[in-house]
């Protein structure tokens, strides 16, 4: 465990999928949540529906904009209806914001926007966790 960790964070036994077929991405992403959430890796929604079984259901999806663009806005509600309850931010960058959007239309709870830095992926999974320090959810310019 690291410096700066929140024990309370590190041991609630909850989890996040990072969906996404960007391996660096998907890297970056669990090298940032896994001091505090148990955090597990996957390309695509398929491995995740195959992870995400028993007590191994995920809390948090971070789905990669890539995968919400090539498979539509149905793959929101394919995920939420494999793991009932799971809360799914969008990962993108501000080329992709309308396909964001569409998303956040379709039943995402959010969407962390690139660059990703620690601190703002730790305050928006902490945010649709409801745990203490939290953060805005959406911060994309169509939204403003």
């Amino acid at each position: 465990m690291q410096i700066g960790v929140e024990t309370s964070k590190a041991v609630d036994q909850r989890r996040v999928f990072v969906v996404d077929e960007d391996e660096i991405t998907r890297a970056a992403l669990q090298f940032m949540l896994h001091d505090e959430i148990e955090t597990h890796e996957l390309a695509t929604p398929e491995e995740a529906y195959e992870k995400g079984q028993g007590w191994l259901v995920p809390h948090v999806i971070l789905l990669g904009v890539g995968l919400l663009k090539a498979r539509g806005d149905a793959l929101i509600g394919e995920l939420k209806g494999k793991f009932p309850g799971v809360r799914i931010l969008i990962v993108t960058d501000k080329s992709e914001e309308a396909v964001a959007v569409s998303g956040l239309k379709a039943g995402a709870h959010g969407a962390v926007v690139k660059p990703l830095t620690l601190e703002s992926v730790r305050k928006k999974v902490d945010t649709v966790l409801g745990r203490d320090g939290g953060a805005q959810l959406v911060q994309l310019s169509v939204l403003k």
